[in-house]
């Protein structure tokens, strides 16, 4: 199995620029942010451009960094445990994967015969 390692962050180094030079602390972020979104599949990368710039509106919007960090939490909870979220997916999943385990038939998707319709001539209307 192939492990993921996760980049390091050294907290006190960031912490001292952050404190001491804003500006470069910000760039920093961003290129980490930016890092790690061309490092994932090329298939999830709008996904999560579009889930940073929310992120980052978030942050604009807020009237304080404590403000901003609540509100991003919030936004991760409810993708956790609101409507369609990763409980939801998970709790699908352990049906199916439970269902299968027991001998109990899963349904199968609907399924419908495609019926081709050919046009007729229309030689009398009152046939109709």
């Amino acid at each position: 199995m192939e492990e993921k390692r996760t980049a390091k962050i050294d907290f006190d180094t960031w912490s001292e620029i952050a404190r001491t030079n804003p500006q470069a602390f910000e760039a920093m972020r961003v290129a980490r942010i930016q890092s790690v979104i061309d490092s994932a599949p090329e298939a999830s990368r709008e996904r999560l451009r579009c889930l940073q710039w929310r992120i980052d509106q978030e942050r604009r919007l807020a009237r304080t960094p404590m403000a901003a960090c609540l509100k991003i939490s919030g936004m991760m909870w409810r993708a956790v445990l609101g409507p369609n979220g990763l409980k939801d997916r998970v709790s699908e999943l352990e049906t199916l994967i439970n269902g299968r385990a027991h001998g109990v038939a899963v349904a199968p998707p609907p399924s419908g015969r495609v019926v081709s319709f050919s046009p007729r001539p229309l030689s009398d209307p009152s046939s109709l």
